[in-house]
């Protein structure tokens, strides 16, 4: 009975493995099916009459109704905690980087122990029944789901490599936010518009990634501006480092810069300003920036250092 139900699941693998990779005609997927679930059937029943006495696994109601108990129960407590370490880190600041960061590891763990109490203790197959489906398995599933390993492969080598961490600023592509999870199959970031970009990692290992705070709180902002050539850049640069310097926002144990240089741009010749100065918190770097370009927009004009029609003239000729 154990036999004949095992060499039914591997026909059904190899049929999945089969109709996952597609482009195959139906009369071509059946030929492949048959020939491969015959050779598969063949060698099976070689090692099997081989190995001597046939193996015999009973898996009962109980057992079934006591897996599922606790795969809920591991599901609840692991979302209630996660819930519960994200709250920790909300209102105590300075531990929120090392709460996410350990969020990922507790899922991880919590699952694999999960796994493993329902596999060996609740279901105890016989290793060599345990051995042959986990081979049989990972084959078609091999073959069926390349993709996500490749992606799996890359968040291994993430978790190895360490790029980036959960609340790191990362720029990848044309996506640029914060890395709220780190997954087995994707890493998902929040970006400037809140909204929640799910990036294979297959992607990220294959590209440059850009890390704005490598781990800690602060970030480095720059903010940037157009402006007419001939306006008076003594003031500019003061009238720049004044509103950086007075931003609720600014960390001010790290330097603040004003850059000005020359730039040709469609024949006319303009002044680009770059005030680049760090903030507290990863999560104050917008913020930070619309405050920067408010100030120092309102002082250039109320210093009459620039005029409306000017920057209007500047912004659209951009």
């Amino acid at each position: 009975m154990v036999k004949t139900t095992f060499l039914i699941f591997i026909k059904l693998l190899l049929l999945a493995s089969v109709l996952a990779q597609g482009g195959f005609s139906q009369t071509k997927a059946d030929t492949t099916i048959q020939t491969q679930a015959a050779d598969t059937t063949k060698t099976l029943s070689e090692s099997i009459e081989i190995s001597g006495p046939q193996i015999e696994w009973n898996i009962s109601a109980g057992k079934l109704i006591w897996s599922l108990i606790v795969f809920l129960t591991a599901l609840l407590i692991i979302r209630y905690i996660s819930r519960f370490l994200e709250k920790i880190g909300e209102r105590w600041t300075n531990l929120r980087l090392l709460i996410k960061r350990v969020i990922p590891v507790f899922r991880i763990s919590s699952w694999t122990f999960a796994i493993y109490i329902i596999i060996a203790g609740i279901l105890a197959p016989p290793i060599e029944t345990l051995i042959a489906v986990t081979a049989s398995a990972g084959i078609a599933v091999g073959f069926a789901s390349q993709d996500i390993l490749k992606n799996i492969f890359g968040g291994i080598m993430i978790l190895f490599d360490r790029p980036f961490q959960v609340g790191d600023k990362i720029q990848v592509g044309s996506h640029y936010g914060e890395v709220m999870q780190i997954g087995l199959r994707t890493v998902r970031v929040v970006t400037a518009d809140d909204s929640l970009v799910s990036i294979p990692n297959s992607e990220i290992v294959n590209q440059s990634v850009s890390n704005s705070n490598s781990g800690e709180f602060n970030c480095q902002v720059v903010s940037e501006f157009y402006l007419p050539i001939a306006v008076d850049l003594v003031r500019l640069k003061k009238i720049a480092y004044r509103a950086a310097a007075v931003s609720r926002y600014v960390y001010l144990n790290k330097p603040i810069a004003v850059i000005i240089k020359n730039e040709i741009y469609q024949g006319r010749s303009m002044l680009k300003m770059r005030l680049k100065a760090y903030v507290l918190d990863i999560r104050y770097e917008f913020a930070f920036a619309s405050e920067m370009t408010e100030l120092v927009l309102q002082q250039l004009l109320k210093e009459k250092l620039v005029t409306e029609e000017q920057l209007a003239a500047d912004f659209y000729n951009k």
